[in-house]
């Protein structure tokens, strides 16, 4: 599913990723570990195009090497392929949590009815249907989160990327959570990519990748 070979990524004088490679196979859970500053998030980042690399000989997923496309293309490649969860939710405060998550779907021009009819799907299964018309602000912690976890999901991603998504999370919202990411692999077949400091939920994984001064150990 995602094979990266030497990926290095310099903020100008400073140099974080000194030539990581990783391959990932479908279906996989995999948590990133490593300290503050390791380059966890510009990793994670630049697996899912929203950062590009100082140079990589290769950046592949789902057999695309996305190190050939132009950004337009990777925008494209992005909203099909990819799903992110982020530590910070990232829900906008103005539309109601079904709204919020057909949001990715609607930008890739998809049928309304159909999209809403997704959603509210993905939200029954989060155990969100008596959710779908609040705001983000009438909405706990966790389950802010899972909205966020089922927008991700909305145009049926291969891989999803998340960057700390427990950070903000009490210690039971955050096992829901690593709990939920097993429960979508097994019905949607989702690769997961997890970037988190907690080393106990990162433990659960399928595999665990400690990236440390740069590179992968």
């Amino acid at each position: 599913m995602i094979k990266a070979k030497n990926i290095h990524k310099s903020f100008g004088n400073v140099e974080v990723l000194k030539g990581v490679d990783l391959h990932i196979k479908k279906g996989e859970i995999v948590a990133i570990i490593g300290p503050s500053g390791a380059g966890k998030t510009t990793l994670l980042q630049i697996l899912g195009t929203l950062d590009k690399p100082t140079s990589a000989e290769i950046i592949n997923i789902k057999n695309q090497d996305l190190t050939k496309l132009n950004d337009k293309a990777l925008s494209k490649f992005r909203n099909k392929h990819i799903g992110f969860v982020f530590q910070f939710h990232q829900l906008l405060p103005e539309f109601t949590a079904l709204e919020n998550v057909c949001i990715p779907a609607f930008i890739a021009n998809r049928n309304k009815n159909t999209v809403e009819k997704e959603a509210k799907e993905i939200l029954d299964f989060l155990g969100l249907s008596h959710r779908y018309e609040h705001k983000p602000n009438e909405l706990s912690g966790g389950e802010q989160q899972r909205i966020a976890v089922a927008r991700a999901l909305i145009n049926k991603p291969d891989v999803i990327f998340a960057d700390e998504p427990s950070g903000n999370l009490d210690t039971n919202s955050a096992q829901n959570l690593y709990d939920l990411f097993f429960e979508l692999r097994d019905k949607y077949g989702q690769t997961f990519i997890i970037v988190s400091h907690n080393r106990e939920l990162a433990s659960q994984a399928d595999r665990k990748l400690e990236l440390r001064d740069g590179v992968i150990i």
